[in-house]
């Protein structure tokens, strides 16, 4: 794709999150699987909810701006997930290995908190009003994911890990 401007730029990233989006999809589970936190798990089987809304935001966004859902690989989620995929493979304590997964997650969030202001941002500009809406009720969710995995590693997790 030619990025002439700031809408193709827009297009573009928009393709990179869908991407982004699915591969957690297929990743979450696996990690809830792994984790031996019961509210570590719940909140990954949350997340798991929320992504696939994510998604559904994303198709509903090109739709408005007349174009075709179509996802790009997203190299970056894909180096994030193996990541987390390394850490399920890890002969660790269970704690630690619950440590280990929320950090793994946080990267996740912090790179899609990161992508999705950007696309507000851009959204705006580009006077978007809908496509505005939707992402930053996306925004606003994975800051709280950011936020209650933040919460969960300090009060119980990382304790637990120290031990």
């Amino acid at each position: 794709m030619s990025l002439g401007n700031l809408n193709d730029l827009f297009i573009d990233e928009l393709r990179d999150i869908l991407s982004a989006e699915k591969q957690l999809v297929k990743a979450l589970p696996k990690m809830a699987k792994a984790a031996s936190s019961s509210e570590l798990r719940q909140g990954f089987e949350k997340h798991l909810g929320e992504t696939e809304m994510h998604v559904e935001r994303l198709k509903q966004i090109f739709e408005s701006i007349g174009e075709i859902a179509r996802a790009k690989t997203c190299k970056a989620m894909e180096g994030l997930v193996e990541e987390g995929s390394d850490i399920i493979k890890e002969d660790a304590e269970p704690e630690v290995k619950d440590a280990a997964l929320i950090a793994a997650a946080q990267k996740v969030e912090h790179y899609e908190i990161a992508t999705y202001g950007t696309l507000v941002t851009w959204a705006e500009m580009l006077g978007q009003k809908k496509a505005v809406k939707l992402l930053m009720q996306t925004l606003a969710e994975e800051k709280a994911t950011d936020e209650a995995l933040t919460e969960l590693a300090e009060n119980t997790v990382n304790e637990a890990a120290a031990q």
